[in-house]
């Protein structure tokens, strides 16, 4: 069952002699939330950003290959999740990972990487990654997890 993208509730009716003549709605849009790709590879981008814009309530899905870029989209934009990729060239996504999670409302993070070694793991959610995934087994996970994630959103 797929969630509505709005609702509505009657604020007031007007009436004259016991009839409404008309009514003001309030429509309140369900929020769709927006994602923020990183990683070097442009295929993987490529890839996962036509996965994402196949889930239904991702509304806006931005992408960077690096770090600096990335943290400029992310000021920019304030997107509430990031799919971010733990070795980039000439970056560290763990390290960019530390820095998101000092941000007052900090988006959920999904690690995907190629790396899933335990240590790479283990640092990662002690950093504030909210979910870590291996690019080659579990890449299947990442459009259940996004849909969860839209539905709490």
């Amino acid at each position: 069952m797929s969630k509505p993208l709005y609702s509505e509730r009657v604020l007031s009716d007007f009436q004259i002699a016991g009839f409404v003549i008309c009514s003001i709605y309030v429509i309140e849009c369900g929020k769709e939330m927006k994602v923020l790709v990183v990683d070097d590879s442009r295929m993987f981008r490529v890839r996962l950003v036509n996965l994402l814009s196949t889930i239904e309530g991702v509304e806006d899905i931005a992408e960077a290959e690096n770090g600096r870029k990335a943290m400029k989209l992310y000021q920019e934009d304030k997107p509430q999740l990031l799919i971010l990729d733990i070795r980039m060239r000439n970056d560290n996504g763990i390290e960019f990972l530390k820095e998101i999670k000092k941000e007052p409302d900090a988006p959920k993070v999904i690690m995907l990487t190629n790396f899933p070694y335990p240590q790479y793991r283990r640092i990662c959610m002690e950093e504030g990654a909210d979910f870590f995934l291996d690019k080659s087994t579990e890449f299947d996970e990442i459009t259940e997890i996004i849909k969860e994630l839209v539905d709490q959103h």
